[in-house]
């Protein structure tokens, strides 16, 4: 078995955790990713050239019995796990006051409940290697805006990564929250345009993780905001 880390990301294929998962397999790690669309993570695997390394599990983030089977699965695959990133979110890109309410459930279910499921699926793992817990946020979980759901969701996973750490530290785990702010990714396919001004790459912001990931043993990195220059908010 080979001794090179493992880890594992929810939503790993397309956007930030697709630009995340080809730094680390670029840096020698072994990656699962998961999903909910079969044939995405089928052409993300293809376009990377079916590496050895990488692993796909179809499944929903906001489901136990799914994220359980991909740690297993990365478990019993790779034989250790070192990092989980809790990428898999949406927005509905509504308001409290005006939106449909049809889809917040599901938009909640993923962005808040998603998280502290992998935490739990994964922590036992972790334990073993003393390995890191990494969720991605947003600037807008620390910026209120008008109405804003998402960026309520945002809020809940900014506390969740600090109450986490607070629980997890003792095991020699560490948390990163890393807080994006306006990225051009599929995120905004249902929004039907991008923001203006200057947005940042997903490929930019998985320069941070992978930073975070690759910190020396007993350093925790817990909280980084990456905005785009010209972002005032």
């Amino acid at each position: 078995m080979s001794d090179a880390p493992v880890a594992l990301i929810t939503g790993g294929g397309s956007g930030i955790g697709a630009a995340v998962a080809r730094q680390l397999l670029d840096a020698g790690h072994r990656v699962a990713v998961t999903g909910r669309g079969e044939a995405r993570l089928r052409g993300f695997v293809e376009e990377l050239g079916e590496p050895e390394g990488l692993l796909t599990f179809v499944g929903n983030a906001a489901e136990y019995g799914d994220v359980q089977a991909a740690v297993d699965g990365t478990l019993k695959e790779f034989g250790r796990l070192d990092t989980v990133i809790a990428n898999a979110g949406f927005a509905t890109h509504d308001t409290v006051a005006a939106g449909d309410p049809a889809g917040w459930s599901e938009m909640v279910l993923t962005n808040v409940l998603g998280p502290a499921l992998l935490i739990r699926a994964s922590i036992d793992a972790l334990k073993e290697t003393r390995g890191r817990i990494v969720l991605i946020g947003s600037v807008a979980g620390f910026i209120h805006g008008p109405g804003n759901i998402y960026g309520a969701t945002k809020w809940a996973v900014t506390g969740l990564a600090e109450n986490a750490r607070r629980e997890v530290t003792e095991f020699g785990v560490g948390v990163t929250l890393v807080a994006p702010g306006r990225v051009e990714t599929p995120f905004w396919d249902s929004y039907g345009s991008l923001p203006p001004g200057h947005l940042l790459t997903a490929d930019q912001i998985a320069d941070s993780v992978v930073w975070a990931v690759r910190q020396p043993e007993g350093v925790d990195i817990n909280t980084v905001v990456v905005r785009p220059i010209g972002q005032p908010v």
